[in-house]
């Protein structure tokens, strides 16, 4: 392999650690574009691909965009509706009435909570929502911060309906088979770390006596979490989080109300004025948004079928440039874009943004009466927050795209070769911290997968490695380096008005992490 093909296929990627980890950094929404603009000019340039290829894959790469942005504006418009309908004050009342104990209070939040918000929308809502809570229980900001990073780190593969890793693998052609070893992989990889991270994230606000007094309680909810997270990723991608999530905070509750595994404290404050009809409606855009992805995800029941279905009702012929059509179900599909063989589709009804967040936000707003300027509010500033996200997706998806332009003489292959040869035995190790790496100047696990999966699948092959066992250690890199990400640090620094720790949380939660690829690299050697 050529010295100087290396090289110039490590370019781009390399600028974008540059700029996203130099003193003054470039934020993603400006780098990742950035990156992409120079990989283009490399591949026509100095590689000689060919332009309809390459510009046919930047189609592709703005068109793939779509998915991850309206699941992103989906979500991030379902808990705006939730504080702007009353619904979060609700469920914030109920939860500080729960339990008294300070690590039950951390594990129910922090940890449980958090879990099931990263299956269900992911993308930093999980420390949003967690953070202020807690905060309002009387702790200190700063250690709420760290604790509540470190701790949205085991969910986050399977963050967002999963989509880190059936969307974030996508374009790597892996079998249904594949697809779900490693997600079983990725999450037995998270197990194994859950047993100390969540320990350590305590450790950062209680002390080491608290911990072992209530230690029974912390196991215990830890085990209710992670064991139906495992069982889940045994057969599906999409529901490991939100499974483990629901099963972890139901036991947590349960446990805490009866005081299992808690040393004796005062009685919990009343919770009497939150009854079970008002929890229930305050809940609502979070059970009916679970139970509508699992109706609509459940083979047996036919529904995924139908909204997947891709036969179309009618074509239209773009003269030269492909074939457009849209499907019943309202799949869209753009077909030999450019006169090449790539080809685009969409699943509108299926992919989790119109069915179910923006249904359940209406839904809500019509039951809590909530006037229309409050609506309208809440989805001028969802805009508003998803605008940065959008240009960062955009960037990365055609960056993406471009780097897997070529096939086996692709820049994502020369890079796979290259790094097979620099890491050699040792790549399980480098393998989770490089995904950590995506994550940490992307604010994404998604994107970290997208970005570096083909590099992992690619020194696999070359290296003999299982490609599973690689690819899981990929997302779950990406998972841990959402502790170290700067664009996180900053949302919950803004959030719980902090001024100026940026540098104090990152070094806080950096040895976490280190630790977290440490155990994920002798996991995987079992694996």
């Amino acid at each position: 392999m050529s010295v100087f093909n290396f090289l110039f296929s490590a370019l781009p990627v390399a600028l974008l650690i540059i700029l996203m980890t130099k003193k003054n950094s470039m934020p993603s929404n400006r780098a990742l574009p950035l990156a992409a603009l120079v990989l283009y000019v490399i591949l026509l340039g100095y590689f000689g691909a060919h332009p309809l290829l390459v510009h046919a894959a930047i189609v592709d790469g703005l068109l793939t965009a779509l998915t991850p942005i309206l699941i992103v504006l989906g979500a991030v418009f379902l808990f705006r509706t939730m504080e702007h309908s009353g619904a979060m004050a609700i469920v914030r009342q109920w939860l500080n009435g729960v339990t008294t104990n300070r690590v039950a209070q951390l594990m129910i939040i922090g940890w449980a909570f958090s879990f099931l918000v990263e299956g269900v929308s992911g993308f930093g809502t999980p420390a949003a929502l967690a953070a202020p809570l807690l905060v309002g229980l009387g702790f200190a900001p700063l250690p709420v911060a760290v604790l509540c990073l470190i701790m949205n780190s085991v969910p986050v593969s399977f963050g967002a309906v999963g989509m880190p890793t059936w969307f974030g693998f996508g374009g790597l052609d892996l079998s249904a088979d594949e697809l779900h070893t490693v997600a079983l992989k990725t999450a037995l990889i998270h197990a194994g770390a859950s047993l100390v991270i969540p320990l350590l994230a305590l450790r950062v606000v209680v002390s080491a006596r608290e911990i072992r007094d209530n230690f029974r309680f912390i196991i215990l909810t830890i085990g209710a979490t992670i064991v139906p997270y495992v069982a889940v990723a045994c057969f599906n991608a999409e529901f490991p989080s939100i499974v483990g999530g629901m099963c972890g905070l139901v036991a947590s509750v349960w446990l805490a109300r009866r005081r299992i595994g808690l040393v004796p404290a005062e009685s919990p404050p009343s919770a009497g004025v939150i009854t079970p009809g008002r929890l229930l409606k305050a809940t609502f855009p979070l059970w009916a948004a679970v139970l509508i992805l699992l109706v609509t995800r459940i083979d047996a029941l036919g529904l995924k079928s139908m909204l997947l279905a891709k036969s179309p009702s009618f074509t239209i012929p773009l003269f030269g440039l492909g074939e457009l059509s849209i499907s019943p179900s309202l799949v869209i599909q753009w077909r030999q874009i450019l006169g090449t063989e790539i080809s685009w589709s969409h699943a509108v009804l299926y992919v989790p943004s119109v069915i179910p967040f923006f249904l359940v936000s209406v839904l809500t707003f019509v039951w809590f009466r909530t006037p229309a300027a409050t609506a309208r509010d809440a989805w001028r500033q969802s805009l508003h927050q998803v605008w940065k996200p959008v240009w960062a997706f955009l960037g990365a998806l055609v960056l993406v795209k471009l780097l897997m332009v070529g096939g086996d003489g692709s820049c994502a292959a020369i890079l796979g070769h290259g790094l097979a040869g620099i890491g050699g035995g040792a790549w399980q190790f480098a393998a989770v911290y490089l995904g950590a790496l995506g994550s940490f100047f992307s604010g994404s696990n998604t994107v970290s997968n997208l970005t570096f999966g083909g590099i992992q699948d690619a020194t696999a092959a070359t290296l003999g490695l299982p490609r599973t066992t690689i690819l899981s250690l990929q997302s779950a890199g990406g998972a841990m380096g959402n502790m170290i990400c700067i664009h996180n640090i900053v949302a919950v620094c803004s959030i719980l008005g902090l001024h100026n720790e940026e540098g104090r949380i990152l070094r806080q939660t950096i040895w976490p992490m280190l630790l977290y690829g440490a155990i994920a690299g002798g996991i995987s050697l079992i694996l």
